[in-house]
Parts: structure tokens; sequence; C-alpha cells
């Protein structure tokens, strides 16, 4: 895989997979771990459900807070083939109705979500 670095605010050369080469049938977690490190690279804050059992039912993944830019990014992040449950269906539902930006994600969605957060390099 080819890698492209982005240089964070704080200084730090993070390495990141190219997008073109990235795997359609990745895992959830792989991908996870992809917009993290990019998010975070591009300075935003990003929080995330670790272990669901304490957390509302079918809230998204991904809180993604840019102080600077002032934007709250909600994600739910899925394989090429994974499904919503009802309970995030509702939930990113609650979400959009209250004027969140709200987004489910998949390998296939690199290019958006490069668009969303921004790209390398801008």
């Amino acid at each position: 895989m080819r890698p492209y670095r982005i240089r964070t605010r704080s200084g730090l050369d993070i390495e990141l997979t190219d997008p073109g080469f990235l795997l359609l049938d990745m895992t959830e977690k792989a991908l996870t771990q992809a917009v993290v490190q990019l998010a975070q690279a591009l300075g935003w804050t990003v929080f995330r459900t670790w272990l669901s059992l304490h957390s509302p039912s079918g809230e998204p993944d991904l809180r993604m807070v840019h102080p600077i830019k002032k934007r709250v990014v909600w994600a739910e992040l899925k394989t090429e083939k994974g499904k919503l449950t009802l309970n995030q269906q509702d939930a990113i539902a609650t979400l959009t109705q209250a004027g969140a930006e709200v987004y489910v994600w998949r390998p296939s969605s690199w290019a958006h979500i490069e668009k969303v957060l921004g790209r390398p390099g801008r």
C-alpha cells in the first residue's frame, strides 16, 4: 500500500494509507482506525464509544468536534455489507431532525469522508 503523510497542527507526521488502496472488504474496526487517524491529524477531537454497554442504544460510533471550524460531526461506520440496526436508524433520524451533521460511512465512502473532514494538506 502506498502511504501519504499529513503534518498535524502539533508538527507530528502521520502516515495514512492512500484511499485509492483502501480495501472494500476492510473490517469496521480498520475503517474506524483510519477515520479516527485522519480526523485527529486534521485537528478534530474524536469521541468514540468503546463499549456500548453504558451508551444509549444506537448511538453513532464517532462524535468528532472541530473547535476552529465550529462543527460537530457524528458518524456511524459500517462494512460495505453492514446494515444499520433499528436503534441506529432511530438515533440517526433523531440527530438529523435536531439539525446534527450525521453520516453513515463505509470503506467506499473514503472520498466523502475526506470531503467532510477536510482533505489532507488543505
